[in-house]
């Protein structure tokens, strides 16, 4: 169901916003629904770099000091993501992808799944144990406990 699917999107982009504002960091809204109100529609049907590249803007910039970083959030009720669930020619060569699921909140760069590794329900790539966002475990995991309670029944 694609409006089901993309109300999940929207409610693990807003915990991944909230968790990384509630740990002092700047949070910009960067996806191309955010920066360029209404494109959706105006790029429906055309089919160029441009375009595709829009479609793959990642949800927020993050920054905090002198770190900024490009990260997209998926919603995946699997716990499952692997480089072939990119789309082909992925632009952003720098960006992280932060998995929230129904238990866990996991993060892999798009170098590592390039790599040939993955997120899946066994692996331990916590978001938690990222050294380049020094993030409070205790914060990640209430965050975490949010998303099982608005995710259970999914």
């Amino acid at each position: 169901n694609y409006k089901e699917n993309m109300i999940k999107g929207r409610i693990a982009e807003t915990l991944i916003e909230e968790l990384f504002l509630s740990l002092g960091y700047n949070v910009f809204r960067y996806g191309m629904e955010n920066t360029v109100p209404g494109v959706m529609k105006l790029l429906k049907d055309v089919r160029c770099d441009v375009a595709d590249n829009i479609r793959r803007m990642p949800d927020f910039v993050v920054q905090k000091n002198d770190q900024v970083h490009f990260v997209e959030v998926k919603f995946r009720k699997s716990e499952e993501f692997r480089f072939k669930d990119l789309p082909k020619d992925y632009p952003f060569e720098n960006c992280y992808f932060i998995l929230v699921s129904k238990k866990h909140i996991k993060c892999i760069t798009y170098q590592e799944l390039k790599a040939g590794k993955e997120i899946t329900p066994k692996s331990k790539n916590f978001l938690g144990n990222r050294k380049e966002f020094d993030l409070d475990k205790n914060v990640i995991i209430d965050f975490c406990n949010f998303a099982i309670k608005f995710f259970e029944n999914v």
